[in-house]
């Protein structure tokens, strides 16, 4: 891919923790690996909510049966993770954003028993049909360890301490709808923002491949040839009201730069 010909402006993009708990907040099922009593890996899918506050804030909260081989599992060695993929995907599997979240799983007492019930049930409606069974339980999986992958060439890792203290993107659930609308209805806008912002003067045209609460992911088409670059908002964005006044703002800014078309 060709380099930019100029910095980017504001290439601020989300925390590996941020990541996570975006893409963890915006499903409700996962494939849980477990430990069976030799010490092989067991993997079941599951469903999970998540708590929202507390010193395990994002933590998955699990109702699984005594019955099931990985209830014995959790019930015999604490140790498990997670595995959750971001839903709609394109027709590439593995271009699709994941992460992994490694620790170790508890049962639940107290108040907190109380917020993980409610938790999974906000989550998982149809569990309202037997979270109270007997043989089912609650385990709620402390995180120690996060991976988040974004696709080709982008993955991070993250800390137990970054993953709670981070929120889910509130820009996440309006993004795909948002870049439609960007792509179908200001393909010029997209253009300007790249060739002052993004560091492409050479920009011919752009498409929006993604958006976050930070900013902009844009595809350029230059005479070099396509890449990828960043144009950031340049605060990061506490509300998806706050979304369309920022994306003209970018407009704006990159009117008012001047870029001439298509020059360096």
């Amino acid at each position: 891919m060709p380099p930019p010909l100029r910095d980017i402006v504001d290439p601020t993009r989300p925390s590996a923790a941020e990541e996570a708990r975006t893409i963890a907040a915006a499903t409700n099922a996962g494939t849980l690996a477990s430990l069976t009593a030799t010490g092989d890996p067991w993997a079941s899918f599951v469903t999970y909510g998540l708590l929202e506050s507390g010193p395990d804030a994002g933590a998955p909260v699990l109702c699984v049966s005594h019955l099931a081989e990985h209830g014995r599992n959790l019930a015999a060695d604490p140790r498990a993770s997670l595995a959750v993929v971001a839903p709609g995907g394109g027709s590439d599997p593995l271009a699709s954003p994941r992460i992994t979240l490694a620790g170790v799983v508890r049962q639940p007492a107290g108040d907190e028993l109380a917020a993980a019930r409610d938790a999974h049930l906000a989550a998982v409606e149809a569990a309202k049909f037997y979270i109270d069974y007997s043989d089912f339980s609650l385990w709620v999986l402390r995180v120690q360890r996060v991976r988040w992958v974004g696709g080709y060439g982008r993955m991070d890792s993250a800390g137990a301490a970054d993953y709670t203290a981070a929120v889910p993107d509130p820009v996440a659930p309006l993004a795909a709808g948002a870049i439609a609308h960007l792509n179908a209805d200001h393909a010029g806008g997209l253009a300007e923002m790249a060739r002052a912002l993004g560091g492409f003067p050479d920009t011919e045209s752009a498409v929006c491949t993604g958006i976050d609460r930070y900013g902009l992911d844009l595809l350029v088409s230059t005479p070099r040839g396509a890449a990828y670059t960043r144009v950031g908002f340049g605060a990061r964005l506490d509300s998806a009201d706050e979304l369309r006044s920022a994306t003209a703002g970018l407009v704006n800014r990159a009117r008012a730069a001047g870029t001439p078309p298509g020059r360096p």
